[in-house]
C-alpha cells in the first residue's frame, strides 16, 4: 500500500478518536452536575452498539471474506472469536492482579500523605475502553484499507467503511464521557478527567495503521483478525460495560440504553451497507 492509500485509514481511525475526545469534552460542559443515571444509559448504548457491531461489522464481514477466499466461514469466524476473547480474559487477568498491587502501594502512600489516586472502578474502566478501542481501531483500519486496495468482495465498500466508523465512532462518544465525567466526580480536575477521555481514544489510530501494515501482506488473517476483534469487544461487553450499567441502580435505564444502542448501530449498518 501506497501513503494514499493510508489516507482514508487515517480519516477513518481518526474520526474515531476525535469522537472519543468530543465525549471527554463533555466534562467542561457539565461538570460535577452530571446525574448517575446518565452514565449508566451511556455505558448500556456504549455496550449495546459494541454487540451490533461485532456481529454486522465485524463477524459477518469475516465470514463472508473467508468465503471469498474459497474457505469455510466458521472456523476463522469461530476460532478468531474464542481467541480474541481468551486474549483479553488472560489481559485482564493479568491487569487486576497488577492493580492489585498498585493499590496496595497506593494505600500505603496514602498513609502517609501521598496523591490521590484513581478508584479501582474507574481504573479499571479506563482500561477496559482502552483496550478494546485496540480492536475497533483495528476494525476500521482494515475496512478502508480493503476499500483502498479495490477488495469489495467481502462486502466491504466504502460505505460499509464510513458506517462502520461513523457507529463506533458515535459509540466512542459516550465512553469517553462516560471516563471524564465520572473522574470529576472524584474530584479530579477538569483538564486531568478530559486528559484521561481522550487519552483511552488515541490507541485508535495506532492500532489502524499497524493492522495494516500487517494485513496488506497477510490477506489470508484477515478473517482472523476481524472475528478476534469481535470477541475482544464482546468480552469486553460482557465483563465490564453491563455490568457498570447496572451496578447500584434500581432504573432499567442501563437495558435501555442498551437496547437503542444495539437498534442504532444495527440500522446503521443494514442501512448503509
Amino acid at each position: 500500500m501506497g501513503f494514499t492509500d493510508f489516507l482514508p485509514v487515517f480519516a477513518g481511525t481518526g474520526f474515531t478518536f476525535l469522537m472519543t475526545t468530543a465525549g471527554a469534552a463533555m466534562v467542561f460542559l457539565l461538570g460535577r452536575r452530571i446525574k448517575e443515571q446518565l452514565l449508566k444509559a451511556f455505558m448500556g448504548f456504549a455496550g449495546g452498539v459494541m454487540i451490533a457491531a461485532s456481529v454486522w461489522s465485524l463477524l459477518l464481514p469475516a465470514i463472508e471474506e473467508a468465503t471469498s477466499q474459497g474457505k469455510s466461514g466458521v472456523i476463522p469466524a469461530g476460532g478468531g472469536f474464542l481467541l480474541g476473547s481468551l486474549f483479553f480474559l488472560v489481559v485482564d487477568y493479568g491487569l487486576q492482579k497488577l492493580h492489585t498491587q498498585k493499590m496496595r502501594s497506593a494505600k500505603l502512600q496514602a498513609e502517609a500523605g501521598g496523591r490521590q489516586r484513581l478508584s479501582k472502578k474507574m481504573t479499571m474502566l479506563f482500561l477496559a475502553v482502552t483496550l478494546h478501542n485496540i480492536p475497533e481501531g483495528m476494525a476500521v483500519g482494515m475496512a478502508f484499507a480493503m476499500v483502498a486496495q479495490g477488495n469489495e468482495s467481502a462486502g466491504v465498500t466504502m460505505i460499509s467503511a464510513i458506517a462502520l466508523a461513523v457507529g463506533i465512532g458515535i459509540q466512542n462518544f459516550p465512553e469517553g464521557a462516560a471516563i471524564a465525567l465520572p473522574l470529576c466526580q472524584e474530584n479530579i480536575s477538569r483538564r486531568r478527567a478530559f486528559f484521561y477521555g481522550t487519552l483511552s481514544g488515541i490507541v485508535e489510530p495506532i492500532a489502524g495503521i499497524l493492522t495494516v501494515l500487517i494485513a496488506g501482506s497477510i490477506k489470508v488473517l484477515l478473517p482472523w483478525m476481524l472475528s478476534f476483534a469481535a470477541g475482544a469487544m464482546i468480552y469486553v461487553v460482557v465483563e465490564e460495560l453491563i455490568p457498570e450499567a447496572h451496578v447500584e441502580s434500581g432504573v432499567k435505564i442501563g437495558t435501555i440504553g442498551a437496547l437503542v444502542g444495539f437498534l442504532a448501530m444495527m440500522v446503521l449498518d443494514v442501512a448503509l451497507g
